[in-house]
């Protein structure tokens, strides 16, 4: 059963796993075609592909990528009838390398991709994952459990220099290195609750929670490879949607969004806008959103974690139909 509130369709496909943002912004501006493949690189607990699947006709489908398994597992269930009909495949991997995972299935091109970026509420709220700061916990922080170097061993290996470039550049932590050496001092650290203790005594008085935030995002950022990861599936994104289709992107803080904004803006990292002789942008990208798009203060209200979401979309521009615009 969907979870509600007097605020009604704000959390319609929201469940006790998680509750997607903007999801309404999100159909409306990524389903061009009611028959087309839509691809959820970021499943979580499945509301934003639910919404997918009832925006589209029978015969359109979703493939929806996760790495953690508790993810896969809810959505099977959640949405088991849409597995069953085929019209929704469910795949394990890193949204980072969808063109593998869809060729595997046979897709080559699809009509929109959606990338919700972050951790998901259950994925914070289960205290065994380590996510947050709110509990005592091992200090794990893997989106997939299955794999990789969990926090605790990265933070117990690393030394001081690169301690402090991952809170320096993933946190944005402006005391790293004050936090960094505090950090090497205190090892071996084992939990969320030793870490929490030891950046709470070295931020300054009154930006304690502020600071936990920033270290415990940039220590995940590091553990899950996550701005890598949506570099390649930015750079991958032209190739994969079909000209006409489009990219969808939420994100949480401003080392995502500046990637995605560059990136729909010019069609490449830094940001400059390539024109070709006659001024026309050789992006292959046309921006549908100029500026984020932000949650209203009645999703807010709802739904606090929706307060940093920023969503930006753009469309594949077919350079086959382009004319040349000479200048006057």
């Amino acid at each position: 059963m969907n979870a509600r509130d007097d605020s009604g369709h704000l959390l319609k496909h929201a469940s006790g796993y998680h509750a997607p943002v903007l999801w309404n912004d999100v159909i409306q501006y990524l389903v061009t075609d009611p028959v087309g493949t839509y691809v959820d690189g970021t499943l979580g607990g499945g509301g934003h592909t639910e919404a997918l699947l009832q925006a589209l006709e029978p015969a359109g489908r979703v493939v929806a990528i996760d790495r953690d398994d508790d993810a896969l597992t809810e959505a099977a269930k959640r949405l088991a009838g849409d597995v069953d009909s085929g019209r929704l495949v469910l795949l394990k991997g890193n949204f980072a390398d969808a063109p593998r995972l869809l060729e595997g299935e046979g897709i080559t091109s699809v009509t929109g991709l959606l990338l919700d970026l972050g951790v998901s509420s259950h994925q914070f709220d289960a205290a065994a994952r380590g996510f947050s700061h709110r509990f005592d916990s091992p200090l794990d922080m893997r989106m997939d459990t299955s794999q990789g170097e969990d926090a605790r061993d990265l933070l117990n290996r690393l030394d001081v220099g690169d301690l402090i470039r991952i809170l320096s550049r993933y946190g944005e932590e402006p005391k790293a290195p004050r936090i960094a050496h505090a950090l090497v001092r205190a090892r071996p650290i084992e939990t969320t609750g030793q870490l929490s203790a030891i950046v709470e005594k070295a931020a300054p008085r009154g930006q304690e929670m502020k600071t936990l935030s920033r270290v415990f995002q940039a220590l995940r950022i590091a553990v899950n490879d996550e701005l890598n990861a949506l570099d390649r599936i930015l750079e991958a994104a032209p190739d994969l949607i079909a000209p006409g289709g489009r990219l969808a992107i939420i994100s949480y803080h401003s080392l995502e969004d500046r990637r995605a904004k560059r990136m729909m803006r010019s069609g490449n990292p830094e940001g400059t806008v390539h024109r070709d002789i006659y001024g026309n942008s050789m992006s292959p990208w046309r921006e549908v959103t100029r500026r984020p798009i932000v949650a209203s203060s009645e999703e807010i209200e709802v739904n606090p974690r929706s307060r940093s979401a920023r969503l930006r979309v753009a469309e594949r521009r077919d350079d086959s139909n382009q004319s040349p615009r000479h200048p006057i």
